[in-house]
């Protein structure tokens, strides 16, 4: 899920602080090594992103449409969740209220733009026939000092052992172009449990509910070891540009996007000044408090 909307705070890791890795701050990096250096070390808030928040909505709602017995997971008993699970986002961020539009209509038609993400998933998946094994599950593992941690949205596991790795993204599917992406954070997730349990999941789903999608991919351990080996790889650059105070702007058609934009030296801005520890805050976010993990 894009950035802005409502982070989950992870377990306490404060008396074993430790260099830590999410799919997120992975992509970031890739992506621009000083958006990385914004959201990592200097922490800059960014405004609620529509997408965001509705996507927070969204998951939300799938991840509690589960507890109710399988006969009453209908579209109406989904759709009757939205309202109360936004009144109670905006309880624990009332700055979310500011996405929905001013009148009497502005909040049932941010809610009805939800609902349509909502009956989107009931065309592709069927919760009647579905009993995850976990859901919204926090996950980690060591690799070489460094800890690999996210949210996996839903864990199936069938009677035999195999495991579906399910992520809900509430866009559209990719492109080509950028469906390495996407891939590559299931791949972080499917590594993670394959360490976690010693047992490669048979299947990565990635369910788009923008246009009604499903993408599957059946991970090999070898590409799973090549995950690990890029993971390493990626780390290594962030040290290196940790240890240099080299966070440099990678710009492309994404900087449009970006809540920083003015501030990017490759937009005419002028980042703040580094922090006196950023080379530590970089490698060790427990440090500057971003324990935190949004949608992965």
């Amino acid at each position: 899920m894009p950035h802005g909307a409502p982070a989950r705070t992870e377990p306490d890791h404060s008396a074993s602080r430790r260099s830590a890795l999410s799919p997120s701050r992975a992509s970031d990096f890739m992506q621009c090594p000083l958006l990385y250096r914004f959201r990592v070390i200097d922490r800059l808030p960014e405004p609620p992103s529509p997408a965001a928040a509705r996507g927070t909505l969204v998951h939300s709602v799938l991840e509690r449409v589960f507890d109710v017995p399988a006969p009453e997971r209908t579209p109406q008993h989904a759709k009757s969740l939205l309202a109360p699970q936004w009144a109670s986002l905006v309880e624990d961020d009332a700055e979310l209220a500011q996405l929905v539009e001013d009148g009497p209509d502005g909040l049932q038609r941010w809610l009805d733009d939800a609902a349509r993400l909502v009956d989107e998933w009931f065309k592709l998946e069927d919760p009647q026939h579905l009993e995850p094994a976990e859901r919204e599950l926090y996950v980690e593992t060591e690799a070489d000092g460094l800890t690999l941690r996210g949210y996996v949205d839903r864990l199936d596991v069938a009677p035999d052992g195999r495991i579906r790795v399910v992520d809900y993204k509430t866009g559209r599917s990719p492109s080509q172009a950028f469906e390495a992406k996407a891939l590559f954070q299931m791949k972080f997730y499917a590594l993670v449990l394959w360490r976690l349990r010693g047992v490669v999941p048979s299947l990565l789903q990635l369910v788009y509910l923008g246009n009604g999608e499903i993408v599957r991919f059946e991970p090999a351990e070898h590409e799973l070891i090549a995950t690990e080996r890029k993971i390493k790889a990626l780390w290594s650059a962030i040290e290196q540009a940790a240890e240099q105070g080299d966070w440099r702007p990678r710009p492309t058609k994404l900087c449009d996007w970006c809540a920083h934009k003015a501030l990017c030296p490759a937009w005419g801005g002028t980042p703040p000044p580094l922090p006196s520890s950023a080379d530590q805050l970089a490698v060790d976010p427990s440090r500057s408090g971003a324990e935190t993990v949004t949608d992965e």
